[in-house]
């Protein structure tokens, strides 16, 4: 019970800061709204959604042995943003590359403070750099609702506008895709990347 819980809060906290990430980066090119709406917070009041943010991680923490979540959208508007395409790809960039940051930091720490004791703080720093790659990675598939597709959209040519509004119409059905099918294919990078950042092996 206390992994769980522990894997929670360590859900909670890396999506909020993964979605005012988002919202900083909006502000910085132009777009006040999310600022305006006061999500340039890491009060988790101003972030939690009960669905993504409790209700989910907790039975998907206790039913399928893995933690499972999200925060409420940081929402801007495009049409504020100094430069409409590029700034969408860099707010959209901004979440998973937060998440990444955080791992980094985190596996850093564990590779030059670890000394052969798996002491509470080394434990708990495992879990955030776990949780926070596969939040980067899930993040960055390019499939709608998800960073990546953003990213992917903003980079393509303007003619692509249309074939975008039919895929994200279906944001629904590509989340079930990646969840049981994709995520098998994409989550091997997983233990590659943590290795890379901490120096060990899962």
């Amino acid at each position: 019970m206390l992994i769980t819980t522990l894997s929670i809060v360590i859900l909670i906290f890396s999506v909020i800061i993964h979605e005012v990430s988002h919202g900083y980066v909006a502000d910085m090119l132009g777009d006040p709204t999310p600022r305006l709406q006061g999500r340039l917070t890491l009060n988790p009041l101003r972030h939690i959604d009960p669905l993504g943010s409790i209700i989910v991680p907790l039975m998907t923490s206790l039913l399928a042995n893995f933690t499972f979540g999200w925060a409420k959208p940081v929402i801007y508007n495009p049409y504020n943003l100094k430069n409409k395409r590029q700034g969408e790809c860099l707010i959209a960039l901004a979440g998973p590359l937060s998440n990444l940051i955080i791992a980094f930091v985190f596996g850093t720490i564990i590779r030059f403070v670890f000394a052969g004791l798996m002491t509470p703080f080394i434990e708990i720093s495992m879990y955030i750099v776990i949780i926070n790659i596969i939040l980067a990675i899930f993040n960055l598939i390019p499939l709608p609702p998800l960073d990546g597709s953003k990213i992917l959209f903003s980079l393509l040519p303007q003619q692509y506008g249309r074939l975008r509004m039919i895929f994200e119409s279906y944001s629904l059905v590509f989340m079930l895709i990646v969840v049981f099918f994709l995520w098998q294919v994409v989550s091997p990078i997983i233990p590659f990347i943590f290795s890379i950042f901490t120096g060990f092996s899962l």
